[in-house]
């Protein structure tokens, strides 16, 4: 059966950070589905200016995370300091997390993870500017490229998105093999 990843992302979305792990799930047969809080489309930065607009595939209030088997949260700095203002997110993260299912965030994406106090005694990385969040809400950050930690997957930047996206591939992949 065709594994499902869930993108939740919203204006602002370092385009990288969403375009990039996408054509590799979708690369490697996983099907991936873009959520937002926004309907129609939604905006990227790319680097230091607006980008490329992404089509909204399910509103964040209609996903039903039974349906998904992982979650990949991209970074740029709009784009979770937004996110994490919306209780559905933010649930929704906490639900994936603690029903062992693989999460994957990027750059600022762990900020949703702070939010959704998920990161007590776990070891996690991210954009160095927000490191201290994330220590604060109780992880051990280091700083590497990619950081597996039971099933939360975190990345620093967009340098590391190759990595990124493997280690997520590899975690869903692992999940087909349970099956």
């Amino acid at each position: 059966m065709t594994k499902k990843v869930l993108i939740i992302a919203t204006n602002g979305f370092e385009q990288s950070e969403l375009l990039k792990p996408r054509e590799a799930l979708e690369s490697a047969g996983i099907e991936t589905t873009v959520a937002s809080p926004e309907s129609g489309q939604i905006k990227g930065w790319n680097h230091t200016d607006w980008g490329e607009s992404v089509d909204v595939d399910l509103n964040i209030e209609d996903v039903l995370a039974s349906r998904f088997d992982a979650i990949v949260l991209p970074g740029g700095q709009m784009n979770p300091d937004n996110l994490r203002m919306n209780r559905t997110v933010v649930d929704l993260v906490r639900t994936f997390v603690e029903g062992g299912k693989p999460v994957a965030a990027i750059c600022h994406g762990p900020w949703l993870l702070a939010e959704a106090d998920c990161l007590a005694g776990r070891t996690v990385t991210s954009w160095p500017s927000i490191r201290t969040d994330l220590a604060n809400a109780g992880a051990t950050v280091v700083d590497k490229e990619v950081v597996v930690d039971g099933n939360l997957i975190t990345s620093r930047k967009p340098d590391d998105i190759p990595a990124f996206s493997d280690a997520v591939i590899e975690a869903v992949n692992a999940l087909a093999e349970a099956d």
